[in-house]
């Protein structure tokens, strides 16, 4: 009984890595410093006022370690700790300074950001310090609030852009809209015909009611990966390496796009990737690209315009592609052959990927798959496990 009433008490593991949390102490540093001297540049350079407040630790845990969060949304620091300070200058210029006013400042502070869609927990921190931070902020009012909050809040933000994308996290995280349906009909994507779907997870939201701490869209992302991982428990984990194509034919940049198309025709392929000399995948070119090309949408015209493409002009230079590197598709997603073929499902259903290149540890190409190695390997995984 006491241990079990310890452990509500006692934190839960830190699920960031190591490599993480060096990566949020630093751009806490680097942004609080950056911050620190740009305001007392700007707005105390006899350094007799105020240019840099305590909360602004705050927003750099959310902006640094949280940047996913929504909480932590240029909009939510910028807004949050501005309408914050501004509730509470306002209230210390008509009810004056002490304890209830800034218990006050602080409450009606959190119902601004409800409304204003800008909840930021530092901005709470905002309130109460234009209520008690003292004589000069007090003096200072709403002046406090438009220079050296919203200075502060802004050149904060700006350095978490740049730190946080040129690490890696994609910032600021707006809530990722739907991939279109890659065939513009109105039916769901593949994958969410089956288990929940997104209006399954704005339901139980809504009937949750409570902030998260979180974005729809990374909650979504989550649960699709706990389905997919869930499925690799039950099956097994089936590798790229397992289902691929090994003898795979491939083009280079400067292959002839009539050498290219017979290549396809004669081995009944939809797809060919493009290498270059060390035989690491650059491109690829389908039978899409061709007729894409060649008049795909103009069907009396689409022939003649295919025969042209394909036939040589025997120039050195023209303005019509001549060759493969002119029409494939630049970086193409492909995958490493201990790749799990779940996680290809995604991309070949929802996406719209026909054909993925398989490439080994150092980046060559190693195999290919296709839409039907993908299919063939679900269903034969499936009817083992109803066989056995």
């Amino acid at each position: 009984m006491t241990t079990s009433f310890l452990a509500r008490w006692l934190p839960q593991p830190n699920n960031g890595s190591r490599r993480e949390q060096l990566r949020a102490c630093a751009g806490a540093i680097c942004g609080l410093l950056l911050t620190g001297i740009t305001c007392h540049f700007l707005l105390a350079p006899d350094s007799a006022s105020i240019y840099l407040i305590a909360p602004m630790g705050a927003s750099a845990v959310l902006l640094f370690c949280l940047p996913a969060s929504p909480l932590a949304q240029p909009w939510s620091v910028v807004g949050g700790n501005v309408v914050s300070g501004l509730v509470g200058a306002a209230c210390v210029k008509w009810l004056g300074p002490g304890v209830g006013v800034a218990a006050l400042a602080a409450c009606l502070a959190i119902a601004a950001m409800f409304a204003l869609r800008c909840l930021h927990p530092p901005g709470g921190a905002v309130a109460l310090t234009t209520v008690v931070g003292g004589a000069s902020v007090q003096a200072a009012g709403f002046e406090f609030v438009f220079v050296t909050v919203l200075f502060n809040s802004a050149i904060l933000v700006a350095c978490a852009v740049l730190y946080n994308n040129l690490t890696g996290r994609r910032y600021p995280h707006t809530q990722q809209l739907t991939a279109a349906h890659p065939h513009a009909t109105r039916d769901e994507v593949p994958s969410a015909r089956l288990g929940f779907t997104a209006d399954d997870l704005d339901a139980v939201l809504r009937q949750h009611g409570e902030v998260l701490d979180i974005s729809r869209d990374d909650l979504q992302a989550i649960f699709l990966q706990t389905e997919l991982r869930a499925w690799q428990r039950r099956f097994g984990v089936v590798t790229c390496l397992d289902i691929m194509s090994k003898d795979v034919r491939s083009v280079e940049f400067g292959t002839p796009l009539d050498e290219a198309w017979h290549t396809m025709r004669t081995h009944d392929i939809g797809a060919l990737p493009v290498l270059n000399r060390a035989r690491r995948v650059i491109g690829i070119i389908t039978q899409t690209d061709f007729l894409r090309h060649g008049g795909l949408d103009d069907y009396q015209g689409m022939r003649h315009r295919l025969r042209t493409i394909l036939q040589r002009t025997g120039l050195s230079h023209t303005e019509r592609p001549e060759v493969v590197g002119q029409l494939m598709t630049h970086k193409p997603h492909t995958a490493h052959l201990g790749t799990p073929i779940i996680d290809l499902v995604p991309l070949m259903a929802d996406a719209g990927y026909h054909h993925i290149p398989i490439v080994d540890g150092e980046d060559r190409l190693a195999g290919i798959i296709s839409q039907s190695d993908l299919m063939a390997a679900l269903y034969e995984t499936r009817f083992a496990e109803a066989a056995a």
